[in-house]
């Protein structure tokens, strides 16, 4: 199991809950491909129409940038934390 982490502006679309629980490890694209069976509104907040994931949203996997680790696929081993972070803009 693999626990996402869901930032407060992005809780709407996943009922609410702060944290959400997915089968799928292995690669970030599986734990999101899992995350989009059950909450596709959140799943389509993360990644764009194409399946990447979106220039103003930030992962993390266990800590770490997952753009560092590789992007989508990034390695995700069981038990690990993923972290959604959407960038914030204003001024």
């Amino acid at each position: 199991m693999v626990t996402v982490l869901v930032p407060g502006p992005l809780r709407g679309e996943a009922g609410g809950a702060s944290r959400l629980t997915v089968a799928a490890s292995g690669t970030l694209r599986a734990v999101l491909d899992d995350l989009a069976g059950s909450w596709p509104r959140l799943a389509r907040r993360i990644r764009d129409e194409r399946g990447e994931l979106r220039r103003y949203v930030n992962v993390y996997v266990d800590g770490e940038d997952c753009r560092h680790l590789g992007g989508l696929d990034a390695p995700v081993p069981e038990a690990a934390e993923v972290q959604v972070l959407p960038s914030v803009a204003g001024g």
